[in-house]
């Protein structure tokens, strides 16, 4: 039996009437949201600041330790005046800021850009310095400023690009005032990425791969000679090379063990355990 047309569109009505409630309901919520969101973006503190009222107001909160608002004013001095020296002045405070806030890409993309930008600035040299010292710290959490912890285990790359970011102040800016604490750190880092080069080759060796133990051990000597990893890389070279059965090859590497070492411990094969960022 054919449903009269007037009935079909009254059956229709009623079906879809809820739906159209449903999605004025939810129309009216996005309408009410977006208004909400503009109300916020509207009001801004440093509406009609000056430059140098922003800038103080922002070194004054990491005075107080709060670098998230720090972070946030700098970044206002720097949209609303692109052009000024209070702006050049927030790139690095807000690289500070992020580095002591632990987040450490935004330092060093601040870093980077400040030196991209400004690479004759008075201030150039604290942007290798910063830069370094993020990538010092980077992955070491809270406990990495109360302890050194052992670089030497860790994933080297920030410890290379640490390094590397000392070095270039260091050949760039031979007379900054952080020349001299850049290149004590170079040599601590040097040590510990030598030792990473020994602390794989000592893996390779406790499992009998002998080769890949004397190839790490080699690498730590040429890639940073005159560090602390040298003596225990030579030992592994006399051992790895005994193993093998490479008699001429191990007593050479024994030769400059003993010239190089004439007193080490690590030559009798009973060394006593020292921490390799130690110096005495």
């Amino acid at each position: 039996m054919k449903v009269p047309m007037l009935l079909q569109m009254s059956l229709l009505s009623n079906f879809y009437r809820p739906m159209v409630a449903v999605f004025k309901t939810l129309a009216l919520v996005c309408v009410l949201t977006l208004a909400g969101c503009k109300t916020v973006d509207i009001h801004d503190e440093t509406a009609g600041w000056s430059a140098e009222r922003i800038y103080q107001t922002a070194r004054d909160a990491m005075s107080d330790g709060n670098y998230i608002r720090a972070t946030k004013l700098f970044e206002n001095l720097e949209a609303r005046y692109p052009y000024g020296r209070y702006a050049q002045q927030a790139i690095l405070e807000s690289a500070y800021a992020n580095y002591r806030a632990g987040e450490t890409q935004a330092a060093i993309g601040q870093c980077d850009r400040f030196i991209r930008m400004y690479p004759n600035h008075p201030s150039a040299d604290y942007a290798y310095y910063l830069k370094g010292l993020v990538y010092f710290r980077e992955n070491q959490g809270l406990l990495g400023y109360l302890y050194e912890l052992d670089l030497s285990e860790r994933d080297p790359r920030s410890t290379r690009e640490s390094f590397d970011a000392f070095k270039e102040l260091v050949e760039k800016f031979p007379d900054s005032r952080y020349a001299e604490d850049s290149a004590t750190r170079m040599v601590y880092l040097s040590n510990a990425m030598g030792m990473y080069e020994v602390h794989a080759a000592r893996y390779y060796y406790n499992r009998g791969a002998y080769l890949s133990a004397v190839n790490r051990a080699q690498a730590a000597l040429i890639n940073f000679p005159q560090t602390s990893s040298n003596e225990e890389a030579l030992a592994l070279m006399v051992r790895s090379y005994e193993k093998l059965g490479l008699t001429d090859l191990a007593n050479d590497s024994r030769r400059v063990l003993e010239a190089s070492y004439p007193n080490s411990e690590w030559a009798t094969g009973n060394p006593r355990k020292k921490a390799w960022w130690k110096f005495w």
